[in-house]
């Protein structure tokens, strides 16, 4: 099933198109699911770790970009989500 978004612009599938797919009662597939569950602890962990308000507020704008615009594929590896 390709999404408006893959079908007009070509963009990969990504963390928010899954989480729509999730919303719409669509089935995941395990790969989806394990992206999805990595994803959000990289994100839980990754803003915890910002020493002040203005890093907090660029690290979850980049969050919502990647979310966005990143292929899913890119969080299916739990050990590849490091950050400094």
């Amino acid at each position: 099933m390709l999404t408006l978004k893959q079908d007009l612009h070509g963009l990969p599938v990504s963390i928010n198109d899954i989480r729509d797919k999730y919303f719409e009662d669509i089935p995941l597939t395990d790969e989806e699911k394990r992206a999805l569950t990595n994803y959000d602890k990289y994100r839980m962990d990754y803003l915890n770790a910002a020493p002040s308000e203005e890093i907090f507020e660029a690290r979850y704008l980049e969050l919502q970009a990647k979310a966005n615009l990143a292929s899913y594929t890119e969080f299916l590896n739990a050990e590849n989500l490091k950050f400094d």
